[in-house]
């Protein structure tokens, strides 16, 4: 068990991206592709992404805050605040690759936590498409790169990007509810 530890350990410190199929966590340690610090939304402090999501199941999703879809805030709040303690979290990555976000991390944020009362963990403003894309959205692209804002990613306890709907399906589907409760 060590040895293996050791070596996912010496593999992630390599590349921890490229890794991301062949690298999964093991017994709850962290995902070797989560296995960094990203800022939080208009704060000066980071995520330690490690530390939120190890042993956990994971759903990314790409935020706008200008969006027909930006409702679904209200619906991922609630399927975070229904499934957080059987191991569920969400993390909100606001994006302005479709020129629907807000101009900055204030407003944002005014946005999340005011007018949805976001609580799950929401990053600072990076890219989600193409080649200036986020390392993490690079992963995620294996599955789909976003089209559209409200693009969901499901990604299991081990590491492995499972699903990728678009901003069409909603927090309240059942087949989409039905697929996390299938990993808690």
């Amino acid at each position: 068990m060590i040895r293996l530890l050791t070596l996912t350990f010496f593999l992630s410190m390599l590349s921890p991206w490229s890794f991301a199929d062949e690298a999964s966590a093991v017994d709850g340690a962290c995902i070797p592709w989560l296995d960094q610090s990203i800022g939080k939304l208009n704060s000066s402090q980071e995520h330690d992404l490690c530390a939120l999501t190890a042993g956990k199941t994971v759903l990314i999703v790409n935020t706008a805050s200008f969006c027909g879809y930006t409702p679904q805030f209200k619906g991922l709040e609630a399927l975070y605040q229904r499934y957080k303690d059987e191991g569920l979290v969400v993390l909100g990555f606001p994006s302005d690759d479709f020129n629907q976000e807000a101009e900055d991390s204030a407003e944002i944020a005014e946005v999340c936590f005011i007018n949805y009362g976001v609580s799950f963990p929401m990053t600072s403003e990076i890219k989600v498409k193409g080649n200036a894309a986020h390392p993490i959205f690079k992963v995620l692209a294996s599955k789909g790169e976003p089209r559209w804002n409200f693009n969901k990613y499901l990604i299991s306890k081990e590491g492995e990007v499972l699903a990728h709907y678009d901003s069409t399906v909603t927090p309240e589907s059942a087949q989409f509810v039905s697929a996390i409760e299938q990993q808690l």
